[in-house]
């Protein structure tokens, strides 16, 4: 990924223009290609770029270089953002470093442009260099909403400024923002690249026909939808949405009916599993799903939308199995933040874990933090942190971590500790000092579902998170259990993370 450098004034600034080549030609002597990018302008005729890019002779139309105008911001910022996201993206994949320039504060729009830019940055995950003049309501209204984004300031201008040197700050380490909008970004990245199929069993929702339609046309994954190609077909025809590139697989197709059946009944043999008994199983869109999966005929299964939890997970109890080293199969939510993405497990499936499956919990989790590139430093979460409390529920969790340790000693893991040690520099100093994980955990293993699911609802409720999940670890392969009131986008989303999921599975 390119470096990016978003130049912003506290208003109509005279000088943008000027720092904007003063950066530029501090990269172009480092040996970087550089771009611009101007995220939100009066129109896509955007006279800041032309003048830029003819000044500085870079290699980029002016077309590329412009985002969104503010017509199309005032019809939903989030899809503008998604789109200013990917417009980045795909300019710091053709360049060394990427020149983002703040608006005008010229419009109808300029008493919130500060705000407005503030939330670009964080969605672009870019550091800025503030323009700013003599102290004023201004300028610190803009210093404010920077702040309030979590958006790192590089620096503050006000005269002579050496450019080299704000040039090679950029190379130095720093704390990214990764904002919901963001991570679904970089989601569907990661499920392009390494594109996966999935199976959706339940062909006679319409939200999974429109979420299938949808995973296609963006090209996360390929799709095998279960169902009579007729009716499935027609179903698409009616909701008015193109699944040509799906693979519809009937389960009424004989040849296949006993393949899987025949394998099913071979694997539940010393369960006394007959030919017959299997067939029967088969009728059930989850079994045959889960078979094409054991047979490498599909990578994973989304399911969910209109059977059960149980429903959905059983044929994978029994088929696919869980990993060795995880012992338990469990549940995790991503929680995206404003500023970055944090793992909850296990919030879902497991109601009293032993330490043993805590420890089996908190290495699934480890590993599909790393999955999605969140670094995993993972805590161990009690009512008391350290030695500080006595007690079962306690000891429990000393246990568990002390088995983390010795099965995956590479992992960056501690506890017990309480939330606040976990997520808080200053209390962790107090509680735990010296631990890796304190103060900046990221993966937060609960003692039971009862403490996980009423975290993670609270955190989702009352901070504006959002919970992506549950997604299922410790399969041997993938599966993925939809909430019966899922939305189409959900659905699509979850379609992009089971994705990147099978990809280490």
């Amino acid at each position: 990924m390119a470096k990016t450098v978003y130049i912003l004034a506290a208003g109509p600034s005279p000088k943008k223009t000027g720092a904007t080549l003063s950066i530029i030609d501090a990269l172009v002597r480092q040996g970087n290609r550089v771009g611009i990018f101007r995220p939100l302008v009066a129109d896509t005729s955007d006279p800041v770029a032309r003048e830029i890019i003819a000044a500085a002779k870079l290699d980029q139309t002016p077309a590329d270089a412009v985002g969104v105008t503010y017509d199309t911001l005032a019809q939903g910022i989030d899809k503008a953002l998604a789109t200013l996201i990917a417009q980045l993206g795909d300019l710091s994949a053709r360049h060394d470093a990427v020149v983002v320039i703040g608006s005008d504060f010229t419009g109808a729009l300029a008493p919130i442009e500060a705000a407005l830019n503030a939330r670009i940055a964080a969605n672009l995950d870019s550091p800025v260099v503030a323009l700013v003049g003599t102290a004023g309501p201004a300028t610190q209204c803009l210093l404010d909403e920077l702040e309030r984004e979590h958006v790192d300031v590089l620096a503050s201008v006000e005269s002579a400024t050496d450019w080299d040197a704000l040039a090679t700050q950029l190379e130095q380490p720093r704390q990214h923002v990764r904002t919901p909008l963001r991570f679904e970004y970089d989601v569907a990245q990661a499920a392009r690249a390494n594109k996966r199929t999935i199976v959706l069993p339940e062909s006679d929702d319409d939200r999974i026909i429109q979420a299938a339609a949808i995973t296609l046309q963006r090209g996360t994954a390929n799709i095998v939808l279960l169902g009579e190609p007729d009716e499935v077909r027609a179903r698409a025809e009616r909701l008015g949405v193109d699944i040509s590139a799906a693979t519809i697989a009937s389960m009424h197709d004989e040849e296949a009916l006993t393949k899987y059946a025949s394998a099913y009944a071979e694997l539940r043999k010393a369960k006394g599993v007959t030919l017959e008994q299997a067939k029967a199983k088969l009728a059930d869109p989850s079994y045959w799903g889960t078979m094409m999966i054991k047979l490498g005929e599909a990578d994973a299964m989304v399911s969910g939308a209109t059977h059960t939890t149980a429903n959905t997970i059983r044929p994978s109890f029994e088929v696919i199995k869980a990993k060795p080293d995880a012992g338990i199969v469990s549940g995790a939510f991503f929680m995206c933040m404003a500023d970055r993405v944090w793992l909850f497990a296990d919030p879902a499936v497991n109601p009293n874990p032993t330490p043993e499956d805590l420890a089996g919990i908190a290495i699934s989790s480890a590993e599909s933090a790393a999955a999605f590139g969140v670094t995993p430093r993972v805590a161990m979460l009690s009512y008391s942190t350290g030695t500080s409390g006595k007690g079962p529920d306690v000891d429990m969790v000393i246990e568990a971590t002390k088995l983390v340790h010795e099965r995956r000693p590479d992992l960056a893991v501690d506890g017990p500790m309480q939330f606040d040690a976990a997520v808080d520099p200053t209390v962790a100093a107090l509680k735990m000092p010296g631990s890796p994980v304190a103060g900046q955990a990221t993966v937060f293993i609960f003692p039971d579902l009862d403490a996980g699911n009423i975290t993670y609802k609270a955190v989702q409720r009352t901070s504006g998170a959002t919970a992506v999940g549950p997604i299922l670890q410790g399969l041997n392969k993938t599966v993925t259990d939809l909430s019966r009131g899922a939305l189409v986008d959900d659905i699509v989303s979850t379609i992009a993370i089971t994705a990147v999921q099978a990809q280490t599975s």
